[in-house]
C-alpha cells in the first residue's frame, strides 16, 4: 500500500513559480514510477509529467520547457517544479504512483493522492 500526500498549491499571478511535492508512504518509492496529473473545472483529468524508476522523464507538449518533474528517493518525495505559469495552468493538481509506467501514462495508477490546487491569475 502506498499513500500520496500533495502539498505546494497555491495562488500566484501569472509568470510566477510554485514547486509541488508529493510526500510518498513506503518502502519501494524508489521503484514506482510516479506522475502528475491535473483537472480543471469541468474538464477531464490531464496528463502533466512522469518519471520513470530510472530517471526518465515525459511531459505533456503544454508545459514542456515550463515544468520541471524530479525525484528523491531519500526522502520518498516526487517534485513538480512550475515556472512561467499561466492561467490555463489552473487546476487541482494530483500525484501517482504505480510499479508499472504505462499505467502512470494512460491515468491509471494504483494509487493517487488527494491533490493541491493551482491557482494561477492573470
Amino acid at each position: 500500500q502506498v499513500q500520496l500526500v500533495e502539498s505546494g498549491g497555491g495562488s500566484v499571478q501569472a509568470g510566477g513559480s510554485l514547486r509541488l511535492s508529493c510526500a510518498a508512504s513506503g518502502r519501494t518509492f524508489s521503484s514506482y514510477a510516479m506522475g502528475w496529473f491535473r483537472q480543471a473545472p469541468g474538464k477531464e483529468r490531464e496528463f502533466v509529467a512522469a518519471i520513470w524508476s530510472g530517471g526518465s522523464t515525459y511531459y505533456a507538449y503544454s508545459v514542456k520547457g515550463r515544468f520541471t518533474i524530479s525525484r528523491d528517493n531519500a526522502k520518498n518525495t516526487v517534485y513538480l517544479q512550475m515556472n512561467s505559469l499561466k492561467p490555463e495552468d489552473t487546476a487541482v493538481y494530483y500525484c501517482a504512483a504505480d510499479p508499472r509506467p504505462e499505467m502512470v501514462l494512460s491515468s491509471e495508477s494504483n494509487y493517487w493522492g488527494q491533490g493541491t490546487q493551482v491557482t494561477v491569475s492573470s
